[in-house]
């Protein structure tokens, strides 16, 4: 019988309602952990699928206990009460993913200066002030980590002057990340980033890069799930501060075949989408 490293440990994920966040909170539920999951869908979009009780109820499905809370991670007090309801729930918080996330590829005179603002709050700001309001409880974990879902930091012109404004998001996210995981290395806190080769099908990819064609060439989320979850059940004081790459993760961990993660059965490697900011 497979162990299940997970069993007992606490999750606190921002988004989740659907997508590569619940798909995360899932797997992670099936290994039976607890997941707390802060997002602002309380009632259903008139587009997208799901809320945070659904999600919640689907985590009860899969094994394991769920907290649904709704809140912005862009309100400081929305934050600290997460934190606080996750702890008073299940008496601790293991692992921080910091999955909410908004995206929008515009060039910098089409960027609506309202989106920008929103990318740095949802993208930098909420992945500082999450991981930072956790922290004080994560030192009291046995194998406490930090993963945002954000890219390396790559240079490249291609990527800086592609869409400054997300791009600058994005690897603000990384830079928070990797700077708390330098501060509080010494108390054994992981802090690591991860980040797909390919494009995921999500709603995100649908609506923002390509429609439905899109979809057809990208992975299903449960490929970064499943690297997630590799990545956080590591020893915390020996894998940290690394900007990770899903596809890297799974082949340290023994997986050579990714055909079942494509998103139309049977599409070959070399004809699936590459994801942005990895030349």
């Amino acid at each position: 019988m497979t162990e299940k490293k997970l069993a007992g440990k606490t999750v606190l994920l921002s988004g989740g309602s659907r997508g590569i966040g619940l798909a995360i909170a899932l797997r992670c539920a099936a290994d039976g952990a607890n997941i707390a999951i802060l997002a602002k869908t309380d009632t259903p979009h008139p587009k997208l699928e799901g809320t945070v009780h659904t999600a919640a109820e689907a985590i009860e499905a899969a094994g394991g206990r769920a907290l649904p809370i709704v809140g912005d991670v862009r309100n400081d007090d929305d934050v600290t009460a997460a934190v606080l309801k996750t702890q008073g729930e299940f008496g601790g918080i293991d692992v921080v993913v910091n999955n909410a996330s908004v995206i929008d590829l515009s060039g910098s005179l089409d960027l609506s200066a309202k989106k920008y603002d929103l990318m740095q709050g949802v993208n930098v700001r909420g992945t500082f002030m999450l991981s930072r309001a956790a922290v004080p409880i994560l030192r009291e974990s046995e194998n406490p980590h930090i993963l945002s879902l954000s890219p390396p930091l790559n240079l490249s012109p291609r990527w800086l002057g592609g869409h400054t404004g997300y791009t600058l998001a994005k690897y603000g996210m990384t830079m928070a990340t990797l700077g708390i995981g330098a501060e509080f290395a010494k108390d054994g806190i992981a802090a690591n980033t991860l980040w797909p080769r390919t494009t995921i099908a999500t709603a995100a990819v649908q609506f923002a890069l390509g429609g439905d064609q899109m979809m057809k060439v990208s992975r299903t989320p449960e490929i970064y799930a499943d690297a997630a979850y590799e990545v956080i059940t590591k020893p915390s004081r020996d894998y940290t501060g690394q900007t990770l790459i899903v596809e890297d993760v799974l082949e340290a961990a023994g997986v050579t075949d990714f055909a079942r993660y494509a998103a139309v059965p049977g599409t070959p490697d070399d004809q699936l989408f590459p994801d942005i900011f990895l030349d």
